[in-house]
């Protein structure tokens, strides 16, 4: 059953506290994407790319990774037809089977869950990756016989200084990313392709997000972080083509073909320090950033998006700026789609709170982790910090069309 006709497509804000760089403002390669003006509408889901990459960032996000608990191929390729369909109906604003959540017989389990019935499409975007671990498990095997299908850049993170990484919260054979304007939108996807996959896949961990913390399009203003600073300014945006397809984009080549026109997603759920760092003075919480914190500009420049100057002593060596820029990381690059968390206390009377940073790349071992290194070696922000979750998925390239699935080039 519809929920109602798409209306229009809206903006979202910017941020990412962890591995991301401050650069100069881009010229741009093309005008930017046609928008619609209404943050309820629907955003394509076959195409080239898979959605929810470069897509204008949403304002929430529901983040779940699975585990395959079946060593059946055909059932994993049969999920995946039947989560690509579901997908493909829900983020139109759609429930997300053919009888949906009302219409079936009384007798009979609704094949939609049925909390979205009468909200708008609110942007969904579902956005599918496949982790190390699907292609040989923990304990070496090889249960799908696509081994030596697994690219290179789909090598395990290392761990890096000062990493507290929780296993439960960590890893993962699949995992989805669902961002949407709605939360219960978004949750309402996940939980149908849960339900889908009752029996082929098992939750392993989730995370809830909200207010964007990176801007993926230049028409969206930088939003801040749980810091107060925003972040994210020199992020990569959808109009950045070539630099898109130089630094996203997996090119013929890279590795298997399977994964040309995808990208490899890295996840870190950063818990940040809110009460030390609220009892920060304001000139110390700038020179950690490198950054003024309410115009957000380089420390030393007038505006947010002049470049930072490196080459004096300004902006101090240990400031996030400095460190996470492209000149000290050989032109490496990240697009990063980061969520706010406040998942309640601690049970010591702390905010649980912080930064889930997404970022995706063409490849991790070249982007991620020497950016990461150096971070985590030298950031004055390591004090206010903490990683305890982290991630690694290959996303494929999108799906051209209806008779096509998730993964159809590793699996069929």
């Amino acid at each position: 059953m519809d929920r109602r006709k798409m209306l229009g497509l809206a903006g979202a804000g910017a941020l990412g506290a962890a591995a991301g760089g401050a650069v100069g403002v881009q010229i741009f390669d093309e005008p930017p994407p046609a928008r619609a003006s209404d943050p309820g509408a629907a955003v394509p889901f076959y195409g080239a790319h898979q959605a929810g990459i470069v897509t204008p960032a949403q304002d929430r996000l529901h983040f779940v990774a699975f585990d395959v608990i079946t060593d059946k191929k055909a059932d994993l390729v049969e999920m995946l037809q039947k989560w690509t369909a579901a997908a493909a109906r829900m983020t139109q604003g759609k429930d997300a089977g053919a009888i949906g959540a009302v219409n079936g017989a009384p007798e009979a389990a609704p094949d939609d869950t049925g909390e979205a019935l009468g909200l708008p499409p609110s942007g969904l975007t579902l956005t599918v990756g496949f982790g190390p671990s699907l292609f040989r498990n923990t304990d070496g095997k090889d249960r799908f016989g696509i081994a030596d299908q697994r690219p290179p850049a789909l090598d395990d993170l290392p761990k890096f200084a000062k990493d507290t990484l929780k296993p439960e919260i960590s890893g993962g054979d699949l995992c989805v990313q669902a961002c949407a304007h709605d939360p219960q939108v978004a949750v309402h996807a996940v939980r149908n392709l849960a339900r889908i996959g009752f029996g082929v896949v098992s939750v392993r961990w989730s995370q809830l997000g909200f207010g964007r913390t990176s801007s993926t399009s230049r028409t969206q203003e930088t939003a801040r972080n749980l810091f107060g600073f925003k972040d994210g300014t020199a992020n990569l945006k959808a109009e950045d083509t070539k630099l898109l397809d130089e630094q996203l984009w997996a090119q013929p080549g890279d590795g298997p073909q399977w994964m040309a026109g995808g990208s490899y997603m890295v996840t870190r759920k950063i818990r940040m320090l809110i009460e030390t760092w609220d009892r920060t003075s304001l000139a110390e919480q700038e020179a950690i950033i490198g950054r003024d914190k309410g115009e957000g500009a380089p420390l030393g420049q007038a505006k947010e998006f002049d470049e930072p100057d490196l080459s004096g002593q300004r902006i101090a060596t240990d400031a996030h700026v400095r460190l996470a820029h492209q000149q000290l990381n050989d032109g490496a690059r990240l697009l990063r789609r980061g969520y706010n968390f406040v998942d309640g206390s601690d049970g010591l009377g702390r905010l649980d709170a912080g930064l889930f940073f997404i970022a995706y790349q063409r490849d991790p071992r070249k982007q991620f982790v020497p950016i990461q290194t150096r971070l985590s070696r030298q950031d004055a922000l390591n004090e206010y910090i903490r990683h305890v979750s982290s991630g690694l998925f290959a996303c494929p390239p999108g799906v051209p069309a209806a008779d096509d699935y998730w993964g159809r080039a590793l699996l069929a």
